[in-house]
């Protein structure tokens, strides 16, 4: 026969006839009176009222830090995006084709502090086969850009890329992003590829997010077509 010597009652068996009987504490209500536990705070007796109490402060104060940090997002996702427009606006209003690729490069390190930026293009049109943008990109170079489907970050381990920024030597963390006709994802060879870089190890470590920079190779691409 089980007794209770044979089989103790646990804290959990204690908590689950509890949880399974809500009126325990209706019919023993003394007890609510009776239970001290130890305040987090000041470690001082409180009760179980207080102690509840202190909970609800902890949770709501908890709730305010999400809501601030859902506030401060959102105002950083205005402020990217209204840098997107800007940056956009002048890809929109640029006339020779032929300056596009350094006007492309010069306005992300102006509008999103970015301290070097390279890019290269290729399959472009005879008039802009000689330019510099279009020199300097082997095929190995070329496989790799196509064979990527999203943005790529993470630290410099001497890819070509880096090659075709100012100083490769200050790179640490680097953003590579394919440019191909289409969304991003797409399969289609990549025509040319943009290099985001920065000495700050944490600016384009592995694991970030890159739907702002997908945005950014896509508006690229489609000002890029005008060379091809």
């Amino acid at each position: 026969m089980t007794s209770a010597l044979t089989h103790p009652i646990t804290e959990d068996d204690i908590a689950n006839y509890l949880g399974n009987t809500p009126d325990f504490f209706e019919r023993h209500a003394e007890l609510l009176a009776a239970v001290h536990l130890t305040s987090p705070h000041n470690g001082r007796s409180v009760s179980l009222q207080e102690r509840q109490a202190d909970m609800l402060r902890d949770k709501i104060k908890a709730l305010e830090h999400r809501i601030m940090d859902m506030i401060r997002n959102g105002n950083e996702n205005v402020i990217l995006a209204d840098k997107l427009l800007r940056w956009a606006r002048t890809l929109f209003l640029t006339h020779d084709a032929s300056v596009l690729p350094e006007q492309i490069a010069g306005e992300i390190k102006l509008q999103f502090a970015v301290p070097q930026v390279g890019i290269r293009v290729w399959g472009v049109g005879e008039a802009f086969a000689q330019a510099s943008f279009a020199q300097g990109v082997s095929d190995d170079a070329k496989l790799f850009a196509s064979s990527l489907t999203e943005p790529f970050c993470g630290v410099n381990t001497g890819l070509e890329a880096v090659t075709w920024l100012e100083d490769p030597q200050a790179v640490t963390s680097l953003a590579l992003l394919p440019l191909r006709p289409g969304a991003t994802g797409g399969t289609a060879p990549a025509f040319g590829m943009l290099v985001l870089a920065s000495p700050d190890a944490q600016r384009f470590r592995s694991g970030i997010g890159t739907d702002f920079l997908e945005r950014i190779a896509e508006l690229a691409s489609a000002a890029l077509s005008r060379l091809r």
